[in-house]
């Protein structure tokens, strides 16, 4: 709050949840806050440590992963053991598959399901970028009432 005043932050409102190092050694903060204060984060450059921080909000693709699926848990699965990393019937352990093999089971499903429009399914169903993940991101933004 000393290091952000021109925010209008008070006491109570951010609620620390946890913190999480990426690959590239960068550390993330996951905070609680309302709506209001989520406002005020977002549209100003926040200092944490007297270091300016980007502030975006922190969602998350569920996925059960003994199917490789997202959007449901292992109480929920129907689904039979799909490799995270070629989308064939085994575990990630016994995968022999290369990198340029790799394929995502949540777009090759979506790419049979909608004709109309296919999307790269050349990657494994842990790449960051992958098609389907950001529509099911981008859905959660649009469900998210602020």
């Amino acid at each position: 709050m000393a290091q952000n005043p021109g925010i209008g932050i008070g006491k109570g409102e951010i609620i620390p949840k946890f913190t999480y190092e990426t690959k590239r050694h960068t550390r993330n903060i996951v905070i609680e806050v309302s709506a209001q204060t989520r406002k005020k984060l977002i549209d100003n450059e926040v200092k944490i440590g007297w270091i300016n921080c980007s502030i975006e909000d922190y969602l998350v693709a569920t996925r059960f992963f003994g199917c490789s699926r997202f959007n449901h848990r292992m109480t929920d699965c129907r689904g039979t053991q799909t490799c995270p990393l070629c989308a064939d019937n085994h575990t990630p352990k016994e995968c022999k598959a290369q990198p340029t093999e790799y394929k995502c089971i949540n777009c090759r499903s979506y790419n049979h399901h909608s004709r109309s429009t296919n999307i790269n399914e050349i990657h494994s169903s842990f790449y960051r970028n992958c098609p389907n993940m950001k529509g099911i991101i981008e859905k959660y933004k649009k469900n998210t009432e602020y």
